[in-house]
């Protein structure tokens, strides 16, 4: 049975179950990751959201340890493509599977910007995680510049076309893509709900053209790019926007907490 199978259930309108993932990116300690879990466990309680948390590879033990007694998965923030060599400083999949994880988030912006990291890295990637097993969380999105360009669409369309080469059907089913426009990233700015509602469903429809309508529709779309409590809910209602991939937001309890119970409201 798919991963992605055991935690998704049905949404409103959407056989697509609301999705809220945290990305820490290089932030929290472990004993700052301890008071965090603790804490958002006693203000969630239980939640109809799938909630997943992307956090640094030294804080990824600890939190395991501290979600092992709720339905919190928790998701690495990238992994080497090969399964071991000289490397230095990498993490292969085999690494993340021996210490239990069972995502990884892959593609992210910063990774592609500051890491030189490519579509066809990416695809390497993704398909050594889906191989062993694990579950992606694949990013993409447009700059700015592309976007004024008006080559929004043809970027993403690269993105997931050379990103997904090779990923079988029954594969992209354990994959969640999560779309973020780069501009909108740790800017406070972000994409208005209509804006990121139109990237969403045009990222939906090549996923069509790449498999078919049926396995499109199964595929959760995450919006990415300052989601935060005050604009989540007009954002999680658009019809292909599955939930959202939260970074500044999800290092309060209070602010994560506040997008979950929207969510759930919805």
């Amino acid at each position: 049975m798919h991963r992605l199978k055991k935690i998704r259930g049905i949404k409103k309108m959407k056989n697509r179950k609301i999705l809220i993932a945290g990305n820490w990116k290089m932030n929290k300690n472990n004993e700052e990751t301890r008071t965090f879990f603790s804490q958002l466990k006693k203000s969630l309680k239980k939640t109809s959201c799938d909630i997943i948390f992307c956090v640094p590879f030294l804080d990824i033990k600890t939190s395991l340890e501290e979600t092992k007694d709720c339905d919190i998965k928790i998701s690495a923030q990238n992994c080497h493509f090969k399964e071991k060599g000289a490397y230095t400083g990498e993490i292969s999949v085999g690494m993340l599977k021996e210490v239990g994880v069972d995502f990884v988030l892959l593609g992210h912006s910063e990774r592609r910007q500051y890491f030189n990291e490519t579509d066809y890295s990416v695809n390497l990637k993704i398909k050594a995680a889906l191989k062993e097993g694990l579950c992606v969380i694949f990013c993409v999105g447009e700059t700015l510049d592309q976007r004024k360009n008006d080559v929004t669409d043809e970027t993403i369309a690269i993105q997931l076309k050379k990103g997904l080469k090779s990923v079988s059907k029954e594969e992209i089913l354990n994959v969640v893509v999560a779309y973020e426009p780069v501009w909108a990233i740790g800017t406070g700015e972000n994409a208005s709900s209509s804006q990121a509602q139109d990237v969403c469903k045009k990222i939906r429809n090549v996923l069509a053209k790449i498999y078919d309508e049926e396995t499109a529709e199964k595929i959760s779309i995450l919006y990415g790019g300052s989601m935060k409590p005050e604009n989540c809910e007009e954002l999680l209602k658009q019809e292909d926007i599955d939930g959202g991939l939260i970074g500044g937001a999800s290092l309060s309890v209070e602010d994560f907490s506040s997008i979950v119970e929207k969510a759930e409201s919805l």
